[in-house]
């Protein structure tokens, strides 16, 4: 397992596509509490994406009904708010940091730069887990897709970046991929940045993407994954705002629970 300096272990990032199960068998959160330690979890909960009055409550709820005896919420809903040294407090204690959906620029405009963000960072470089969901998964990556224009192809210009918290520069994450149709701002979002894989999310279904570099697929819908690391031809350079962008050599994968890749030999394994 790859290592910081001081010799820690890095804990999972885990972006998730947003509309997760939380009645039924919640795999997804079940699993997340699992690595973080069980009914012995101490969960942070951020939901400054939001702006619903009641969705930190609503978490709080949903992880102690699966065991965890210590939930806490930041309840940071403007940058003065990220001074708070009781979130800080609550941010040292935690094996697990989960960010809500809602809108990720609130996250990135209220957030970026803090001193809740570095902390972020850093309890996950010493091995805590940081999971988001929708607007929170969009928020996990050195590069964040802002907004952008719904549909099959890419187009120049339909794709806004910002950056995000940037526990990984790895991927580039979009969610709700398969019910809101973007496989197309995600390859437009890959033809300015050709380094990243494309991870498109569809709804209750996760990423964990553990220090290792390879990541394991849990929940009930697909994760496509976009790699253009072959990409033989792009014509976003000289593409005018509005014109299709080509794009030669890219390779898709689309998996389901279970099936895991690497994003280090780009290859992945499917499920059983």
């Amino acid at each position: 397992m790859p290592v910081t300096k001081e010799g820690h272990t890095r804990g999972f990032v885990i972006p998730i596509g947003g509309g997760e199960d939380k009645i039924g068998d919640r795999y997804i959160h079940s699993e997340f509490v699992r690595i973080c330690g069980g009914s012995d979890a101490r969960i942070a909960v951020i939901p400054t994406a939001s702006r619903l009055d009641d969705t930190g409550a609503r978490h709080v709820e949903l992880f102690k009904d699966l065991g965890v005896d210590t939930v806490e919420v930041l309840e940071i809903q403007d940058r003065k708010g990220t001074e708070t040294p009781a979130y800080l407090e609550m941010l040292d204690r935690a094996t697990g940091i989960f960010m809500t959906g809602g809108n990720q620029l609130r996250l990135s405009t209220i957030l970026g730069g803090t001193d809740v963000a570095r902390p972020i960072r850093h309890r996950h470089a010493e091995g805590v887990h940081v999971a988001g969901t929708s607007a929170g998964a969009a928020f996990i990556s050195e590069h964040m897709i802002a907004f952008g224009s719904e549909g099959p192809r890419p187009v120049a210009g339909k794709v806004t970046l910002a950056p995000g918290l940037g526990l990984t520069n790895r991927v580039i994450v979009d969610q709700h991929f398969r019910q809101r149709n973007r496989l197309g701002r995600l390859l437009t979002a890959l033809a300015y940045n050709p380094f990243a894989h494309g991870l498109g999310l569809d709804e209750d279904t996760a990423a964990f993407i553990g220090p290792d570099k390879k990541l394991h697929v849990v929940g009930s819908g697909g994760l496509t994954i976009v790699d253009v690391s072959s990409l033989e031809f792009s014509s976003m350079a000289r593409a005018d705002e509005g014109d299709v962008v080509q794009l030669v050599g890219v390779r898709l994968h689309i998996l389901t629970q279970g099936a895991t890749y690497c994003l280090d030999s780009r290859k992945a394994t499917p499920g059983r």
